[in-house]
């Protein structure tokens, strides 16, 4: 086993109330593809800030290896004194270091280095800050959220990019899809101690159950010796338990360790407050547009019916935010037209967290100003209790938002819009900043939730968990404003575009083999008979009937997934049902294409 590059023991940290960190370590060796995961405000991005030197530990052992390179990546970071982001990234070089790298990194992570720092987006910040700490390829790479505010295609190529880089990592991140990916060992920080996982993410949930399933037998196990002992204590002989006071010792060690034990931190309990019914269609689209620079939205129709949870995804900038708007009547289209169903009481996420006033308190924000209590599921509720849900304490109702942490500000949020009674949610990036167990209850409450949904995601997971379809741009990689929606979640997205890519692939090939044989027949021979082959003729006839049946199959399979319970109760026949129709489809537009070209002959023929 190779030395440790990188160890910190026994590390001890408090401000002031309970421990954040009481005997937390972690040990980083070369190769190490560690995930730090734990709940929010368990201390996780606090140890990282250790390693990296910057935060001291109150006690512990902290061995950095003299000849190491560490590079941690920041979340605000520092542009002063920089002019462009090429420079901003050229300063975390090395002696020795390519400097091409920093250009590589920019052009994958969608910058020019000629950006002026001082103008980025956040999005923006997080590519220059994640150049800055990638280009010098050092020993040790830490990051903590690296793919906040990035889109699907840059995360992609990020994993890729992590998967070949000779830097040992630790990486914190609420992208289940993007730990499994990039991480062969886990360190769980919980309750102020970390424990280790010699495996993956894809291996911790099961294994943190486990863990705590132990914790709990061994806990009960405790409490039934400390009754036995008691039981001892109270009828044994007086002589006898005289003699034996090691054995009263024991009992009460055994008492305070019972009472000293600190349980695992309780999970958010919520749920969504639910308004009367929407009507059956609840939003109807015809042949949207919009155009600013270029194409944003070219003709799109769409029909959203109640049940139905949408997910939104494409690169940045290739026109979600603009396309949700439309679609929710926020934004007029240049052509086409929009309607709106019956009854729509809607609630909105905006992780973009604009309208948070970082001078508000947590209480003057969730009741809107209206004193000390609000409305939730037709329950009058005192802020402090509904507070408590959420994992905030009692003593936080005067907190300030500015001295919330990110994931603090994620849940503050979401327990405001989930107190709002919809029957239509809007979701704008629900999952920044969430650790995995609010996660898994917004995931439930999603799934579970018997209005409508529309989101906007980069995340993988949660979109495969949640969504009953996937709008996604036409053409990914150069998005043209053409938007295709498609049934499932991203993984039945990729796949059908992949299979339709396939097809079109074989069509063309299948053309190619048979130009020579089909030029003669089709040019040749008309010309010198002057009227259609026979095999095309019989085309021409037959081919609209086998439209209709195709339209036909198409109906009946579009009519079994209008359930909105399907996807959720037997997702193998949903993915078969969308396999299927996307077939059908494909079929379906070859068709129509061979009739009109046969059409065309046949027009030219007759003069």
């Amino acid at each position: 086993m190779a030395p440790p590059i990188l160890k910190l023991d026994d590390i001890f940290l408090s401000f002031g109330g309970a421990p954040l960190l009481n005997g937390a370590g972690l040990q980083v060796e070369p190769g190490d593809r560690i995930c730090l995961v734990g709940r929010n405000g368990s201390g996780k991005s606090t140890l990282m800030k250790i390693a990296a030197g910057m935060v001291e530990a109150q006690s512990g052992e902290v061995f950095r290896h003299p000849s190491a390179t560490i590079r941690y990546l920041e979340q605000a970071p520092d542009f002063a004194g920089y002019s462009t982001v090429q420079a901003y990234a050229e300063a975390g070089l090395g002696p020795g270091d390519d400097p091409y790298r920093v250009t590589y990194l920019l052009e994958h992570l969608g910058l020019t280095g000629e950006e002026d720092p001082n103008r980025l987006s956040g999005g923006e910040s997080r590519r220059a800050a994640l150049a800055r700490v990638m280009a010098p390829e050092p020993d040790i790479l830490l990051l903590d959220e690296p793919t906040n505010h990035l889109d699907l295609p840059t995360i992609e190529w990020l994993e890729d990019e992590l998967r070949k880089t000779r830097s040992a990592l630790v990486v914190i991140s609420h992208d289940r899809r993007f730990l499994e990916k990039v991480s062969n060992a886990t360190v769980w920080i919980d309750r102020g101690t970390a424990r280790r996982l010699s495996r993956g993410f894809g291996h911790f949930e099961a294994w943190r159950d486990q863990v705590l399933e132990e914790e709990e037998i061994e806990q009960h196990k405790l409490g039934k010796a400390i009754e036995r002992e008691e039981h001892w204590m109270r009828y044994g002989v007086t002589a006898r338990r005289k003699r034996n006071m090691r054995r009263v010792g024991e009992l009460q060690a055994m008492r305070a360790a019972y009472r000293g034990h600190n349980g695992p931190q309780g999970s958010v309990q919520a749920s969504v407050a639910e308004g009367k019914e929407s009507g059956k269609l609840v939003i109807e689209a015809e042949n949207i547009t919009k155009t600013y620079d270029k194409p944003i939205v070219a003709p799109f129709s769409i029909r959203v019916h109640r049940g139905d949870r949408i997910g939104l995804v494409g690169p940045n900038g290739a026109g979600k935010t603009t396309l949700l708007k439309m679609l929710t009547a926020q934004l007029e289209p240049d052509s086409g037209w929009i309607k709106l169903g019956t009854n729509l009481e809607i609630a909105t996420l905006d992780q973009k967290r604009e309208d948070l006033d970082p001078e508000d308190t947590l209480s003057h924000y969730l009741t809107d100003g209206r004193g000390e209590t609000l409305l939730v599921n037709g329950e009058q509720r005192h802020v402090a209790g509904y507070m408590k849900d959420f994992l905030f304490q009692p003593e936080q109702i005067r907190t300030p938002i500015k001295n919330l942490s990110g994931g603090e500000r994620a849940r503050l949020m979401l327990a405001r819009m989930l107190a709002k009674p919809s029957n239509l949610l809007i979701l704008d990036e629900p999952t920044n900043d969430l650790d995995i167990e609010t996660l898994d209850l917004l995931q439930e409450i999603v799934a579970g939730y018997n209005g409508t949904v529309i989101l906007v995601s980069h995340d993988r997971d949660f979109l495969d968990r949640t969504v009953t379809s996937t709008i996604a741009p036409a053409a990914p990689d150069a998005p043209d404003g053409r938007w295709i929606e498609y049934a499932g979640g991203y993984t039945d997205m990729l796949a059908q575009r992949k299979g339709a890519q396939e097809e079109r692939k074989k069509a063309e090939k299948a053309a190619e083999k048979s130009k020579p044989e089909n030029a003669s027949s089709s040019s040749d021979a008309p010309k010198a008979k002057g009227k259609l082959s026979y095999k095309q003729k019989f085309a021409l006839e037959n081919i609209p009937k086998e439209m209709e049946k195709a339209e036909a199959e198409i109906a009946i399979r579009e009519k079994k997934m209008a359930d909105p319970n399907l996807f959720t109760k037997d997702p193998a026949s949903f993915n078969k049902l969308a396999a299927e129709m996307e077939k059908l489809r494909e079929k379906l537009t070859s068709m129509e294409e061979e009739w009109l070209e046969l059409e065309m002959l046949r027009e030219e023929i007759e003069g």
